[in-house]
């Protein structure tokens, strides 16, 4: 993705950057996206927070929204399976509502819309790769083949493995990010530990986590 973002799209004010978890007050369920997204052809995943719940196989947490991620190149099929919604592209602040081929070149976040009632349903993650392997978005030396870094629960819901969804949440470490760790680490393998913290010294080097890993 361009780190240059297009000018136009809608800034959020204040009170509508509020007003977006009420946007998201009806977001689908893990087992509902699995089932829309059904034989689909492309690889994808559950990720962030709820990814995490499907590995500790409960929900541990209320969830905002849910997102998935796709490698890129497979976003028009993903799209083609919800005929009758709407992506908007969003990023920084802004939205950019159905957004057209050159914005979605230089934003990987896309939110699906129900037109009828401008509710959001799905943020689909449209991430780097190199054919059939994953391109961690944040450190494009990070490489791994799909079948590395997609875990599936029993009922077959592929989800993002743990030490890689704790990777992106080392980022901010926001309290549910700290508590979604602290919930996490202990049902970690030895080898899931060791590839978190390899990880972690790569790209933030001194963090926090490494001590308790």
């Amino acid at each position: 993705m361009s780190e240059q973002l297009p000018s136009d799209g809608i800034e959020l004010t204040p009170d509508e950057i509020e007003a977006l978890d009420a946007r998201w007050s009806s977001c689908w369920t893990p087992g509902e996206v699995a089932r829309r997204l059904a034989g689909i052809g492309t690889p994808w995943y559950v990720a962030a927070g709820w990814a995490l719940d499907l590995f500790h196989g409960r929900q541990t947490r209320a969830h905002g929204d849910i997102e998935i991620a796709i490698p890129a190149a497979g976003f028009a099929e993903v799209r083609g399976r919800f005929p009758g919604y709407v992506f908007d592209a969003a990023g920084s602040g802004r939205i950019w509502e159905d957004a057209a081929p050159e914005v979605l070149a230089t934003v990987y976040q896309t939110w699906l819309r129900d037109p009828a009632t401008g509710n959001y349903l799905l943020d689909v993650f449209r991430e780097p790769h190199d054919r059939d392997t994953w391109i961690c978005r944040r450190d494009e030396r990070i490489r791994l083949p799909y079948d590395a870094v997609i875990h599936h629960t029993p009922d077959g819901i592929p989800y993002l493995a743990p030490e890689l969804v704790l990777l992106f949440k080392a980022k901010h470490t926001r309290r549910k990010d700290q508590a979604d760790f602290d919930a996490t680490v202990p049902l970690m393998t030895a080898s899931q530990r060791a590839t978190l913290a390899e990880l972690l010294t790569r790209t933030n080097p001194g963090h926090p986590w490494l001590a308790d890993l």
